[in-house]
């Protein structure tokens, strides 16, 4: 059984909704998507020159703490847009160095992996405590090397709608019916990809998103009014979007409109840490 906990939330408030950004720049295409091309590299720089701007303008005009999910590689190619992302108040998640797969490694190179992203992030001054994996991919030992690295909450598993848990080791076992071991000290913030912005409108190859804006809004929508509508007491969501797609026009229009939506319906939108920090087991 997870081990589930409850958010303490501000007097009138519903809900805990995060936000938050995968700021992911050139890495996702370079690693991810093994497509080095200038035209996929470009679409990272948008979301760097174009996406961020906005985003954080409209983070500021709704007085929105949030979270970017930052690799390494994001960090030394544009520090200076990161450092504006702190100097608004914004946390920064670990979030790889390069948007590794780390299923496909040793526990040596996950590592060092791990290690090369705070480093980069050290140069910005910070030392995040929650982790997002790149492509939301964890090894068996992804959980013991967090909690190695002092990682207090991940944001990368899919174990539960509305409530934070803490998860369990997990070996896959061909031979035994229970892949879970030992319960994790990891917090997780539970996320989805249908509440992930990327699927639903990145063009790559035959996977080709391009939904309307409406669609996405729908689907987002409905996911915080079961929540609202069903009293799902001391819960919260986590909205997963990129600066190279949210900070398109139609969709950072539609973000606008979710966000008044959720503030209006008693929604607390805020960073992932903050809710961390008023999480009870």
């Amino acid at each position: 059984m997870q081990d589930i906990g409850r958010v303490r939330l501000p007097e009138g408030k519903k809900i805990a909704v995060n936000i938050g950004f995968d700021f992911d720049a050139f890495s996702v295409w370079m690693e991810t998507f093994k497509q080095p091309s200038q035209v996929y590299m470009s679409r990272g720089e948008y979301g760097a020159e174009v996406g961020v701007p906005r985003i954080l303008k409209l983070l500021e005009k709704y007085d929105i703490e949030s979270s970017f999910c930052v690799p390494g590689h994001t960090a030394d190619s544009y520090p200076e847009v990161c450092k504006e992302i702190i100097k608004q108040g914004h946390e920064i998640v670990h979030h790889g160095y390069v948007h590794e797969d780390p299923t496909m490694i040793s526990v040596e190179e996950e590592e060092e992996i791990l290690v090369k992203g705070f480093e980069a992030l050290d140069k910005l001054g910070v030392r995040p405590t929650g982790y997002r994996s790149p492509g939301w991919d964890v090894s068996s030992n992804t959980l013991n090397l967090l909690e190695k690295h002092g990682i207090k909450y991940d944001s990368s598993l899919m174990g539960n709608d509305y409530y934070p848990y803490h998860p369990r080791h997990c070996t896959v076992n061909y031979d035994k019916g229970n892949i879970f071991g030992n319960t994790s000290s990891i917090v997780e913030m539970p996320v989805t990809w249908y509440l992930d912005d990327f699927p639903h409108s990145e063009f790559v190859g035959t996977r080709t998103g391009m939904k309307p804006q409406s669609q996405i809004y729908e689907i987002w929508k409905t996911y915080f009014d079961y929540a609202v509508d069903n009293n799902i007491e001391g819960g919260m969501m986590v909205v997963t979007t990129h600066p190279q797609v949210i900070g398109r026009p139609h969709n950072i229009t539609m973000l606008e409109e979710l966000i008044k939506y959720i503030i209006a319906r008693g929604g607390w939108i805020t960073s992932l840490k903050n809710i961390y920090d008023n999480i009870t087991f």
